[in-house]
């Protein structure tokens, strides 16, 4: 999908974009053709209507569908705490949710973020399957909201309050086996991947 986009250089060469720098200068029209970049990239991810999400735990996989046909796969780590709803159980919700928030946009690979805030900072990857003591969320967050009153939606079982993310991980090691604190991890590369393809009201359905 990104590969069809337009090449920055391809753009400088038509005529008006070559009369924008003259007047307003390059910084100015890069900063625009990054704005026409991106609404392209919505506009054709609303057009293939890639919506939907599935995240099977006993695989430990993630697909992307697009009209219920798989066109992507990630490998993913859930809780290690199993599956479960229940506030501070730290366990991975089941059933459907939709991404309600998109953090990240442009930020370095391996950026740290804290209470979703960007840090500025990068972590260092954990290749090896050591599990160390920091629960890292990295590169991208896709927050997820529940749409199953009383399952994973409302008092005491809310994705959305509990902060249930897909998000990257310093963790990589880990990722496909269950690791997680509750939250859906993936490789950096992958999460960013996955970022690109999808919109605030994509449907995520979390099944064993």
């Amino acid at each position: 999908l990104l590969s069809s986009l337009p090449a920055v250089h391809k753009i400088q060469k038509l005529p008006e974009v070559q009369e924008m720098i003259s007047n307003l200068g390059n910084s100015l029209v890069l900063s625009k053709i990054r704005e026409v970049q991106k609404d392209l990239r919505e506009a054709l991810t609303s057009e293939n209507e890639i919506n939907k999400i599935d995240i099977d735990i006993s695989q430990q996989r993630l697909y992307l569908k697009q009209n219920d046909n798989r066109i992507k796969s990630y490998p993913i780590s859930s809780s290690k705490y199993g599956e479960g709803s229940t506030e501070n159980s730290n366990m991975t919700p089941l059933g459907l949710h939709v991404i309600k928030e998109k953090i990240g946009t442009d930020v370095p690979i391996n950026t740290l973020f804290i209470s979703r805030i960007n840090t500025k900072r990068t972590v260092n990857i954990e290749n090896s399957r050591n599990k160390t003591k920091d629960d890292h969320i990295t590169s991208r967050i896709l927050w997820l909201d529940g749409l199953e009153e009383g399952k994973n939606r409302g008092k005491g079982v809310d994705s959305y309050s509990r902060y249930i993310y897909i998000h990257g991980t310093h963790e990589e090691g880990l990722i496909g086996e269950k690791a997680s604190h509750g939250c859906i991890r993936m490789l950096n590369n992958d999460v960013i991947d996955l970022y690109n393809y999808v919109n605030i009201g994509t449907k995520v359905y979390i099944s064993v």
